[in-house]
């Protein structure tokens, strides 16, 4: 990774409101607090590594507004209002020479369908197909052996990496970014127990992704049954997740690695779903939702809510129970040494003389 920012640079790209101390390296590298050495960019992110700020050689350090403390010499401190999003705003301009927008055109190599359009600035890479009435929008980039089905749109400034499947009569809205792998629009699991067998029951719908939807590596995202599966604006995919048939997600919903989602749920906007939580079917999860990782969610839950465990409850319930959990045994114990008790209280009290009234 080749990296050069003068300081002017990452006081413009930071937006930032203070600074204190003075360098003059050009930053040639970006790296964590405690394994920067001079010439890289750091920065503190998370207040559990506030204590490495002292030490780091990082020659620019990016740091929260209020932060107290003082530069070596040779450094910067640039203090901003959040210091994660500002180096996430410099990585952006650093991404932009990494992996520059490929020239539009339709490779030689892809087959493309008379019946599909193609906006003259698309890209469609190597191996890519595009099905008989397709859209391709303004600026799409179809990276190499992309699939995209009959009758499905996809609309501007979309990026689908390598080897992403978009099945037919989807829709993928404005700056739509898929990772490699990512396959839209397989049938949903849906099958009937009929005379001793599975029949399989069609799945004939489609699926609906809003703008600025960003879909990780090796998710799955199926047709509906009938109808729409559906993704809302803005909303935040992880790699290996599930989202099953007629599933209906919020706008700017945020969904962890290994996720699953089952058939006919409904997310609100703003859910927050933790890695590896799961949900069953036909649930509706309110607006603001928290769900920790691995949580399992059985039944609706309230818009709001923060929750945990599996059967999900609330969170701090579910935090008062595994503390009493780690002391079941001890509390065993003392039962059982009550119960020895008893036991020689009654025989005791069997066996004693009563003098007589």
């Amino acid at each position: 990774m080749q990296v050069s920012f003068t300081v002017a640079q990452i006081l413009d790209f930071a937006a930032a409101t203070t600074i204190r101390g003075a360098t003059s390296v050009t930053v040639s590298g970006i790296a964590s607090l405690a394994e920067a050495a001079p010439g890289d960019l750091s920065f503190l992110g998370n207040p559990k590594y506030k204590g490495a700020v002292a030490a780091t050689r990082a020659s620019v350090v990016l740091l929260p507004e209020g932060f107290h403390g003082e530069p070596q010499p040779e450094q910067l401190f640039v203090l901003v209002p959040n210091p994660s999003v500002a180096l996430a705003r410099i990585c952006a301009r650093l991404e932009q020479g990494l992996w520059p927008a490929p020239l539009p055109g339709v490779h030689g190599s892809a087959s493309v369908s008379p019946a599909a359009q193609v906006a003259a600035s698309a890209t469609v890479g190597p191996l890519c197909v595009v099905e008989a009435g397709a859209v391709i929008g303004e600026r799409v980039h179809l990276q190499a052996q992309v699939f995209v089905g009959r009758n499905t749109r996809i609309l501007e400034d979309s990026w689908l990496m390598p080897g992403v499947v978009v099945a037919a009569e989807c829709t993928l809205g404005r700056r739509v970014r898929v990772q490699p792998g990512v396959v839209i629009g397989s049938d949903g699991f849906g099958y009937e127990f009929v005379d001793g067998h599975h029949e399989k029951v069609p799945q004939v719908g489609r699926v609906e992704i809003g703008d600025d939807v960003e879909i990780g590596a090796n998710s799955t995202i199926d047709r509906a049954r009938f109808g729409r599966t559906v993704i809302g604006e803005g909303t935040k995919i992880d790699n290996l997740v599930q989202i099953a048939h007629n599933v209906m997600i919020g706008r700017h919903c945020l969904l962890c690695a290994q996720v699953g989602i089952s058939g006919s749920t409904t997310l609100g906007d703003f859910v927050v779903l933790g890695g590896q939580a799961g949900t069953s079917g036909h649930v509706t999860i309110g607006r603001g939702v928290k769900a920790g990782g691995r949580a399992g969610i059985t039944t609706d839950v309230a818009a709001g809510s923060f929750v945990n465990g599996n059967p999900a409850i609330p969170y701090l319930l579910e935090r008062r129970i595994v503390v009493l959990q780690h002391r079941l045994p001890e509390l065993f114990k003392r039962l059982s040494a009550l119960e020895s008790r008893c036991v020689d209280v009654k025989k005791t009290s069997s066996g004693a003389v009563h003098p007589q009234s």
